[in-house]
Order: structure tokens, then sequence, then C-alpha cells
């Protein structure tokens, strides 16, 4: 075992031990679905801290490290432009509740498009919940050893086991607790590593960070507005955005989600500007590796720890949703006993993958162009549409899906070059697709 594995092992069972200490014991399932502690629900700021490092996850800032590195500022822009979909959901989900008096999304599907639409969706959200537990825990495991060594695989088990452990404790209490204090702790470590970037001897100033990159299509404006049109549909498939969407009284949710949506876009652009000091010292392979080898063992443990901290905030949010799911939203068995079984469920499905081949795990991904059919689903929650409108639009979505994934697109239907062309028209086109097939069926009716 080297130095910097050691080490990392100590920051992995150390912070997990202190969250499960630290981490309430829900008593019963108000406290174990529904986050009130003390008859109180979570407020502004918890909730807030919650929803953006459930998002700046593991994955998310390995890509924009790298989108950095590729792009310049335009690149970390372009993923951050993903956190609109904070202030999307945060404003429909305010509308649902108020106008609507809906208590959740199934709730609003039961009611307008039945148990049929209820099973589709429920199956969407279900293996996106099963792609998050191991598309985590392979980025911890890849800072332990290469993927396939005895390192690698102990280190995702202990991970997963111990995340597993302090959010059996308390369920939705524990993780939006938890979230608070991982938050603190991924802006201080962020604050840390921007401060080494900035103070080192290369002379790199925020000035040259804000200058980086090309306002072009092929240099990232292709991703900025793909994921604009995305942020229209994403957020509705991630139960561990909507769940906090009924946590607390309209408004303060409201609040909280707008704030998320700034305060997460902010943290995505500033944790690129990693990736765009790698460009400038002409760095190549994965950016915030390079940069944390570049600086040493202290800073590579930071890069590191930041790492373990979001993943185990989005792995935790993962358990709480995918209970809450099964005993709630499906009503399959509203009890504490059923709940923390049902995480350690997916806990254990989720992690199988990470021992099959990386072809397997791509094709079980449900991508955010596959979900793009959710956009008229929800953005007209309050027009009067008959049943078949969900599956319509659904489904096209879903075929969309499959054009981008194997290239099935036709390129004369793509008017601008360079990476991500085919992604921002593919989402153009199969978003009007999705609009016009939806409101058919009410058009023919009328």
């Amino acid at each position: 075992m080297t130095e910097i594995q050691f080490w990392q092992w100590g920051l992995v069972i150390t912070s997990s031990l202190v969250l499960f200490f630290l981490s309430p014991l829900a008593k019963n399932t108000i406290q174990f679905f529904k986050a009130v502690q003390r008859k109180k629900t979570p407020n502004t700021f918890m909730l807030m801290g919650s929803l953006v490092i459930s998002w700046i996850f593991a994955k998310s800032i390995t890509n924009a490290a790298n989108l950095g590195l590729d792009y310049g500022i335009v690149g970390g822009v372009a993923y951050a432009a993903y956190y609109l979909s904070f202030a999307v959901a945060g404003i429909v989900i305010y509308r649902m509740r108020l106008h609507g008096k809906y208590i959740s999304i199934h709730h609003f599907l039961t009611s307008k498009f039945g148990k049929g639409a209820v099973a589709v969706f429920s199956i969407l959200i279900a293996i996106r919940l099963f792609n998050e537990v191991w598309s985590n825990t392979m980025v911890i495991g890849s800072y332990f050893g290469d993927m396939g060594s005895g390192p690698y695989y102990w280190s995702i088990l202990v991970f997963t086991g111990l995340t597993l452990a302090y959010v059996l404790k308390g369920g939705m209490s524990s993780s939006i607790f938890t979230d608070v204090l991982q938050m603190g702790l991924f802006g201080i470590l962020l604050l840390v590593i921007l401060g080494a970037i900035f103070t080192s001897e290369d002379q790199f100033t925020p000035t040259q960070a804000l200058k980086s990159g090309v306002w072009s299509f092929d240099m990232g404006l292709n991703l900025f507005f793909a994921a604009v049109l995305q942020s229209f549909s994403y957020p509705f498939h991630d139960p561990v955005l909507t769940d906090r969407g009924f946590l607390s009284n309209p408004r303060i949710t409201l609040k909280s989600f707008l704030w998320a949506s700034v305060v997460g876009g902010i943290c995505i652009v500033l944790f690129s500007i990693i990736g765009i000091y790698a460009q400038a010292q002409g760095m190549q392979g994965q950016a915030a590796v390079e940069v944390g080898k570049a600086f040493g063992v202290v800073l590579l443990l930071v890069i590191n720890f930041i790492m373990i901290t979001s993943a185990a905030s989005t792995l935790d949010s993962t358990f709480s949703s995918f209970s809450k799911l099964l005993a709630i939203d499906l009503n399959l068995g509203d009890s504490l006993k059923f709940g923390r079984w049902s995480m350690v469920a997916i806990a254990v499905l989720g992690t199988i993958p990470v021992f099959l081949d990386a072809e397997i795990l791509s094709a079980t991904t449900i991508s955010g162009t596959m979900v793009i059919g959710l956009t008229p689903v929800f953005l007209f929650w309050r027009d009067s549409v008959p049943k078949i409108s969900f599956h319509l639009s659904v489904f096209c979505g879903i075929l969309f899906g499959f054009l981008l994934i194997f290239s099935w697109f036709p390129e004369s239907l793509i008017f601008t070059t360079g990476k991500y062309a085919d992604l921002l028209w593919i989402n153009f086109w199969g978003i009007l697709s999705c609009i016009v097939l939806y409101f058919i069926p009410k058009w023919i009716r009328i």
C-alpha cells in the first residue's frame, strides 16, 4: 500500500464513521422518509445545500474539470448549464403544489395519466438510481487502483458499505443532515484547491481562466445549448432532486431550488478551473488527477477527498430516494423495516455492475436524451390531454435516445459542427417531436 492509498483509506473510513455518529436516528416513518426532525421540515439553507451537493457528484466534477481542460471556461459554463434544472424543477413543482395540490410526482402522474404512466416512469427512475450507485463508486475505485485490481474493488465495497451504514440510521433525515456537512466541506476543499492553483509559481490568474476558451459551437457551445434543452426534462427523472421538492413548504422549496441553481452552477464553473489550469500547463488525461499529482501528495489527497465527499452525498441520497420510491410512491410497504431493506437491496444490486464489463454498463444507462419525452408532461402539466399523450411523448424521447447512441440520426438535420453537435440537434428535434406528439391526441379529440 502506497502512502497516498493509506491516507485515502483513512479519509474514507474516518469521514464515514464521523457521519455515522452524527447522523440522526429515525424512530418513525415521517423522520425516515420525510426528513422531519423535532416536527420541523428542512429550512431553505439545508434544502439548498442538500440539492447542490447531491448533484455535484464524483462523476460530474470529474467531467467539469475535463471540460475545462478541453474547452477552457466555455466547457465549465456549458456543463454548469445543467444546473438550470433546479430552477425549472423548482418553479414547476411550486406551481404543481400550489395550484394542483399534488403531494408528489407520482401523485400527479397517477391523477392525470393513470397507473400505466406511473409504471413506465418508475422503471425509468429506478434505472437512474441503479446507475447512480455504480457510476459514482467506480470513480472512487479509480483513485485506489486500476480497474479490476484488488484495491479498486475493495475500496468500492468498503465505501458503499460505510455510506449505507449511516443512511440506514436515519433515511432521508440522515441524507439531508449529512448533505449540509458535506456541502460545507466541499466548499472549503474547493477553496483550498483554487488557492493552491492561483498562488502557484506558474502565475496562473483568474483573468487568465476567464479569458480561456473560444465561444463557438465546436468549442463548447453545442454542449451548452444541449444542456439548456435537457434542463426542461432532466430534473424530473431524478428522484434525488424531485423528492426534495415536497419536503418543506412550497415557498421555502422554491427559494431553495432557485438558490441551488445559482450556487450549483458557480461550483461547477469553479471546479472547471482545475481543468483550465491543466490546459494552460499543457497537461493531458484526467485533469483533476494530473493537477493533483503536479502539486504533490497533499493537494492530491484534497482532490481525492472532494471526490469522496461528493460521491458519498449522491450515494446516500440515492439510497434514501430508492427506499421512498418503493415504500411511499409505489406503496409497497410504509415501514422503517421495509425502507431499510430497500436501501440494502439497491446497494447490492447497484454494486454488482462494478464487476461486469464496461460495455454492459453503458448499455444500461438512461441518458439525458432518453428522457426528453418528459418535457411536455411537466412543462404543460395543467393542459388537459388524453392518457396516451404521456406514452407517445416518453417513448418518442426514448427513440431519439437510441438514435443518438447508435448514430442513426441524419446528418442533414445537424446544423453545427464539432463535438456534441449531434447531441444538441437530436435533443432539439427530439423535444420538438415529443411536444407535437403530446398534443396530437388532444387536437384529434377536439
